[in-house]
């Protein structure tokens, strides 16, 4: 197995999103399994960057929290995704999107249309 990466800086908010709606209410340590299993185990949760970004997504209204018991039978935030982070998850992944194509063009030059 390769070395595992940090995530890229601009994408974790997107991951998170696209997990909560994928999976449903999900706690940090669910979140952070998640994202590594989906990149076959290449990227890195970092917590001291999870948390904060969770923070951050529940400010800005896109998650909500609550507090539930976790399948270890401790006390667990469960954070999951609301109607405003739907929409936001959709201008993101179009953002993504348009990103990738365009840096697509950079890495394959001759195959870029006009």
């Amino acid at each position: 197995m390769g070395n595992k990466h940090d995530v890229w800086q601009g994408t974790l908010a997107l991951m998170i999103l696209t997990t909560l709606e994928t999976l449903g209410p999900q706690h940090g340590y669910g979140i952070a399994r998640r994202i590594e299993q989906t990149s076959g185990n290449r990227l890195m949760v970092n917590y001291g960057t999870l948390y904060p970004a969770l923070l951050k997504l529940e400010q800005e209204g896109y998650i909500a929290s609550e507090w539930g018991v976790s399948d270890n039978n401790r006390r667990a935030k469960y954070y999951h995704l609301t109607r405003a982070g739907k929409k936001q998850l959709a201008r993101e992944a179009k953002e993504w999107e348009q990103t990738t194509e365009i840096l697509a063009r950079f890495l394959s030059p001759g195959e870029a249309s006009s």
